[in-house]
Formats: structure tokens, sequence, C-alpha cells
């Protein structure tokens, strides 16, 4: 018995032909076709309030449309078995996110479709398939989950009716109208599609078929089922209809118009054809115009006999060359590249130093050490014109300048301007190109980016040298070994180039963040300048004197409509803000920009003077802490200064003692360095209990723990010393350290206090957090000195060399 025109077509487009065939065989038809027929049983009044629920991934059910479900979830499968032995109803939703595998109530749509079970099929692959028919919508009320079937109580929905049954007709009519359009222009819709639409009669079971086989989203299509008014209904669907038979008109006209411009493509190489036929005839070969095109670029470059001879021999070659094989197009670009590199072409040098440290001091404010470095620099190269150009890397915490300070040195040489980012770079031949017999084959990017600058001696910024990759094509960080060589890069060989370039004249500038990551021999070739990060005076001095006018003109507007005060620029860069470098003060001060811009653009009255009380209104709650030491420590608590890549900062190392055996813990996600600081704290104390006032039973009978908070930050480093062993000793004399003291400096088993690195930030960072007096070793009383005496105010320094002296200054 063969399946009804309506179901085989329903079939055949939802099922594969293999399905298709073992449905008919277990007599599915017999079941759909009585549905089709209205045989149906109807809900009986005493069917069960509650009932399993089964989540659909991708599909929504509506009712009295049947659909075939492929069922591969447990909890599915046993809510399909549940409903087999309870009269075969269930409730199918639809899930918000079909990545979900475990759906809560949370997770799916309000609104289900009561639905029966037909007919579940087990395929010989161990497939289940479950042929639902939905009957009725529902609300879900309450989902029980506790269980291994997904149960929920419910409230069946009532459709309003259309009470103008001509008006229902009319909107049926117009739905099929609309499909048929839509299955019409659509290559992938099968035109039986079309017959089966017609062939319905009921109006609700149409827009329900209609609206289950759309190409629309399952959100869009519960917005459907989710509708009481029938009329609504149908005609958000006649706007779902449209819209997708707008897209299909777009697609078709789209496929119309490249099948056209293939057709033209055929017309043009036909066409190029004949031409290329009459250009040889007349002797215009395209060729012969290449050729000449590349002698003509020849004659006028100045370079060695060396690449004039291996120029002359490839363009030889390229003569005996057939045009249509792919060798002539690498010999073209081969040559092409040769003629379009700036050999021996050179810009003359401005050394102008007063100029040069006008356009320093317009760009950069502060780093005085720096410039003075870069001028020297520039002192020399003027002094020796033919020396070789340095090559310098300028490091230190993101966001101080470092990139912008390589611009403004091309500024005021009067050189080209390359910036070459190496983050991330992990393939060598990035840098030294690829050797032609590779497909696609091109120069590196050295090479590439002097032949964009059309100078021989440009300044070339070597970006973020300290993030080079490392892979199985090569190290590029020794690849820059030659290429940062004053002695080797005269002769710089690219792969694909094949003959010596000579970057001895180039300007190599590079910035890092972090020296440890760079290879020690590549960090032998180069000049280092540290870049310090900037105080929260010199942040806002660069705040007034750089970031106002730029944002003033990046949010268009004027000066007398953002009037900022230095407090409120120091209250921004304090608050807000935790950074050696000023990005994030210039983000914050963008917010209060676009605060401004939105007041004037709406003609609402403010006042143009931001008082300091806006800020929370304008940038939301302070993100800092501005004072951080707290006035009154417990014992076991000392104040340590640390470097981090944005800054100093302080640190808290906390110590607690418990009777035991003399363990010792450490907590804090601490590194290997840090945790032998503690550990000779601990040893030098033990050593000289009795010199130092303590019980020596202590070591013997308390536990000691020492934990830094910030857990989930890794600390290390040697710095903590003195703190460490200061948070020891008022541990075990339940003494609490002075007030307002932090310190910093490694130690030794001898008692020695040892010289650190990083003073700057971690002065200007104990500045910032409220400490008055700050304990380093005597070796660091010279980097003291380097800072500007206005940072200083407020501070008291006490530079000691034994550890002996630390506790007397800590504890009188």
């Amino acid at each position: 018995m063969l399946l009804s025109q309506f179901c085989r077509a329903w079939i055949s487009i939802m099922f594969d032909e293999n399905l298709y065939k073992f449905a008919a065989a277990q007599n599915v038809e017999t079941d759909l076709q009585a549905i089709k027929e209205g045989k149906e049983e109807e809900i009986p009044a005493d069917i069960d309030t509650t009932l399993a629920v089964l989540p659909l991934r991708n599909t929504v059910l509506f009712p009295k449309v049947i659909a075939p479900i492929t069922v591969g979830r447990e909890k599915s499968m046993q809510a399909i078995d549940y409903a087999d032995k309870n009269g075969k109803w269930l409730l199918v939703v639809a899930q918000k996110d079909s990545n979900t595998d475990e759906p809560q109530q949370a997770d799916l749509y309000p609104v289900a479709t009561l639905a029966k079970v037909i007919r579940t099929l087990r395929t010989p692959d161990n497939t289940v398939m479950v042929i639902l028919q939905g009957r009725q919508r529902a609300t879900i009320e309450n989902i029980d989950d506790t269980d291994d079937v997904l149960k929920a109580t419910y409230t069946l929905l009532q459709d309003i009716e259309v009470e103008n049954e001509l008006e229902l007709d009319a909107l049926a009519a117009t739905v099929k109208e609309i499909s048929a359009d839509i299955v019409e222009i659509s290559p992938n819709v099968p035109k039986e599609a079309n017959d089966m639409l017609q062939n319905i009669d009921n109006q609700l079971f149409l827009f329900h078929f209609v609206a289950a086989n759309l190409n629309i989203n399952v959100a869009e299509k519960q917005q459907i089922l989710a509708i009481d008014d029938i009329k609504e209904r149908a005609m958000l669907l006649l706007n779902f209809l449209n819209s997708e038979l707008n897209q299909a008109t777009v697609r078709e006209e789209i496929e119309n118009k490249v099948r056209t411009e293939l057709d033209k493509q055929q017309r043009e190489f036909i066409l190029n054809q004949h031409l290329k036929t009459i250009q040889e005839e007349l002797s215009q070969s395209p060729q012969q115009q290449d050729i000449d095109n590349l002698k003509q670029a020849a004659a006028n470059k100045k370079w060695p006999d060396e690449v004039k001879l291996r120029f002359e021999k490839e363009l030889t070659k390229l003569k005996r060359l057939n045009p249509a094989i792919p060798d002539y197009a690498i010999a073209l670009n081969y040559l092409e590249l040769m003629v379009e590199l700036p050999w021996a072409d050179y810009t003359a040098d401005n050394f102008d130093l007063p100029k040069a440290e006008d356009i320093l001091n317009r760009d950069h404010f502060g780093l005085d050490k720096v410039k003075d470095r870069i001028l020297e620099y520039l002192a020399v190269l003027k002094l020796r014109n033919d020396m070789k150009a340095p090559i310098l890397c300028l490091f230190g915490p993101p966001g101080v300048g470092k990139t912008s300070l390589g611009k403004s040195i091309a500024e005021s040489l009067g050189r080209k301007y390359i910036r070459m980012s190496l983050g991330g770079l992990s393939d060598e031949a990035e840098l030294r190109g690829h050797r032609k017999t590779y497909i696609g084959a091109m120069a590196g990017r050295i090479l590439q980016s002097i032949k964009k600058a059309g100078s021989s001696n440009p300044v070339f910024i070597l970006d973020e040298i300290d993030k080079l990759g490392n892979s199985y094509k090569g190290d590029p960080s020794s690849a820059l070994l030659e290429i940062l060589d004053p002695e080797q890069n005269t002769a710089f060989y690219d792969n694909y180039l094949e003959v010596e370039y000579d970057l001895s004249k180039v300007l190599f500038i590079a910035t890092a963040n972090n020296l440890n990551t760079i290879q020690p021999a590549l960090l032998d070739r180069m000049e280092l300048i540290e870049v310090n990060g900037y105080s929260i005076e010199e942040k806002v001095a660069i705040a007034q004197y750089h970031l106002i006018p730029k944002l003033l003109e990046t949010h268009g507007l004027k000066p007398e409509q953002a009037q900022l005060s230095a407090d409120l620029l120091t209250a921004i860069a304090r608050d807000y803000t935790r950074e050696s470098g000023v990005r994030s003060l210039e983000r914050e001060m963008a917010k209060l920009m676009r605060w401004i811009a939105r007041k004037v653009a709406t003609d609402i009255t403010y006042n143009p003077e931001i008082a300091e009380e806006q800020l929370e209104i304008i940038l939301g709650a302070k993100k800092n802490q501005t004072d951080l030491y707290e006035e009154t420590q417990r014992a076991g608590v000392a104040v340590g200064l640390a470097w981090t890549a944005v800054g100093g900062d302080i640190l808290f190392i906390e110590a607690i003692k418990s009777k035991g055996k003399g363990s010792l813990t450490l907590t804090g996600n601490l590194g290997e360095v840090m945790k032998e600081s503690a550990t000779t704290a601990l040893a030098f104390l033990r050593a000289n209990a009795e010199l130092l006032g303590l019980d020596s039973e202590l070591f013997e009978t308390q536990n000691l723990h020492i934990h830094v908070p910030a857990g989930a930050i890794p600390k290390d480093g040697p710095s903590a010393g003195i703190t460490m062993m200061s948070a020891i000793y008022s541990v075990f004399k339940d003494k609490p350290l002075r007030s307002r003291l932090a310190m910093t400096g490694e130690i030794s088993l001898r008692g020695k206090v040892l010289p650190v690195g990083g003073i700057k930030e971690k002065v200007l960072a104990a500045k910032r957090a409220g400490v008055k007096e700050i304990i380093l070793c005597v070796d660091n009383q010279a980097d003291i000195k380097e800072i500007k005496p206005e940072y200083l105010t407020g501070l008291t320094f006490h530079y000691v060399k034994m550890m002996q002296e630390v506790l007397a200054i800590t504890f009188g």
C-alpha cells in the first residue's frame, strides 16, 4: 500500500530515501493516513496533568503538524518510553540554546505543544526515531527534573478564532501564493511541495505546516507558536514569508549575475586571445613590453656589479620563457622586485639637533634620560656620517611611548618610517623570505618593508621583539641575529632575492616589555635604553599637553566645552588607572569626553568645569583604593614593595604561628626564588635568635605560616627578603611593625642586605599608597638620586647594609 500524496511528499522532504523505505515497511502510512482524514483520537478529558517533557534542539513542533524526531539523549529516550506507557501523550518544547545537553526550565521556552506519539521506530543502524503529531498548544507551569524523566505540569491554551471566514480564507490564499513563489525560485525545494500546499484545505494546519518548514530560526518559530490569536499568528507568518521571498529573490538575482559574469569572462578570454594574435602580428607583444619596462627601470639603478649581472642573467632567461607557463610569472615577479628595491637610494639626514630635541619634547613628556641618550646617538651620527647605524632597544612597561619615540626619531632625522610588529611571529621565512622553488614565494618582510619605504636608510621599528615565537618553521630570533648585527647586515641574504642587500644604513629600533624572553645573543647585539613608567605628576602633564588636545579633536569639542583641571586629572589617574603608561588614562578621559559630547549634542546645560564629585557618576565607582596602607598593623604583617609589568605596587607579607614542630608553610602563588627568601630569612633568625632577643625554643615548638595575598597572581623575585624577615620576627615577638613603613631588599645568610631593581616604580607606588618611610639597601641610594626631587616629597629613606639594622628601624 502506497502512502498518500501528502504523506509521501512530506516524508520525502523530511526523511532520506532509506528511512522512507523503512517507514513504509513499518506501516507508518496507515497511521499518517488516519491523521490526514481527521480520524485521530480526541484529547481525553482525563489526560494526566503531569506529562513527560521532550526538549528539541533546533525544531519547533506546531499543532496538527507531524514531525519525525531523532532521539539521542538518554533523558529524551526515557521521556518517549514514559509516554508509550502512559497514553502516548507528552509535551514537546524547544530549547533556547541548542548546545545545552541537560536543559532545565530556564533553558526552555514557556509555550510548548501537547503531542501524541504516532510511532516509535528503531532503524537497522540502531537509530531511535519517533514520529509525533502536535495536537494543542500548552503553557509549561513547573518542571520536575529529580527523576530520570523530565516531567512538567501544564495548562492547555485555546486559540482565538477568526470571526470573519472570508478574512481567514484570504490569509490562507496569500500564504499559499507566497509559499508557491518561494518554492518556484528555490532550487533546493522539490516542486512537489507546491502541489502538497495547494491540497491543504484546513487553514490552521496550513499556517502551522508552513511555519514549521519555513527557513527561520527557532526563536522566530516560537514567536509564532506563542500567539493566541489565529489572525495575528497568520499575519506574523506572512511577515516572515515576505522576508524569505525577498531573500530568495535576491539570491536568484545574484546567481543570474554570476552566471552572466562567467559568460562575460569567457567572451573576454576569446577577445584577449584575438588581441594577442593581432599584437604578435604587429610586433607589439605584451612580453616585449614587460622586458622593455624592466630595462628602462634598471637603467637608473645604482646597484652593485654582482646584482647587475644577476639581473641581466634573469632577464635573458625571461626572454626565452613562454608567457603562458607559470615560470614566466615567477621570473617576472622576481625581476620586478629587483628593480623596485631602493639599491643605494638614501634620504638625506637632517642633523639639526635642536630641532630633533624640540620634536622629542613635543611628542613626549619627561623621559629626559631616554631623550639624552637618543640625542647622543644623533650627535655621533652627525660627526661621523659614515658610521654604521646603532641597534637600539627601548624596553619598559606598556603604554610609555616606546613605539612613538621611534616615529619621532624618524621625523627628526628626516628619514622614512617603517614599523613591523614581531608579536607572535614564529616563521623564519617571514623575515628571510621563501626560496623561489615554493609556490607563492615572496621576499621577507624586511625587504618588502624597505621596498615600500623607497629608501635604504629608514628608521625601522621592530615592535614587541620580546614576543617572538618559535616553531618547527624555524627560529625568527636567530634570523634577527644577522639583521641586527652591524658587522653582518652589510650583506643581508634574503632567500627569495638570492643576492646580498646592505642593511647597515638602516636605523633599527626594537621595543620590548620584558628582556628575560629575548635570546641572550640577540640581546647582546642591541644598545638597551630603559623607558620607565610615569609618575602621577607626569601623567597629569601628559594629559594636559598631549591627551586633552587630541581627545578634543577626536570628539569634535572646543576647549571651552571641556575644562579638566589638574586636580581632576590627578583623581582620574589615581582612582581609575593602575599602569605605568597612559593608555588607560586616555580611555577614561575619552569616557569623560563622550559624556560631555552627549550633553553638547542634546543641548543639555552642564558645567564645563567637571568636579571630582562627578567622576563616580560619569566613570563609575573607583577602581583603586587611594590609601592601600592600613594605619594600624597587627603583629606578623609587613609591607614590601614589588615591581610589575604595569609599574610598582605594595605587597603585604602576613605571618602567623601555631603550635607544632617548627614547620614552614608558604602560600600565595610564590615562585621558587621568593620561597628561598622565606627559607633564608627563617634560617638567619634561627641562627641568631639569642643575638636578636628571640626564644630559640619557638623555632622548635611553633609552626610558621607565611602568606602573600592576591593568590591568583604569581609572585617571584628576591626583593621581599627583608620584608619576610621582618614579618617572621614580628610574629615571634608579638610586636607590630612601625606604621606607614615599607621596605624592599634581598637578604643573605650572612645577614647582609643586597640591592634590588625597579626602585623608581616601587617608590612611586609606596607614595601613592600612603607610605611615609622606606627601607632600602645602601647600594640603591644611587637609584633614588635619579628620581626627580619633587616626586620624593614626604618620603623618608633608611639605607641599610645589615639585617640587624632593618630590625632596629622596624621595631626600634
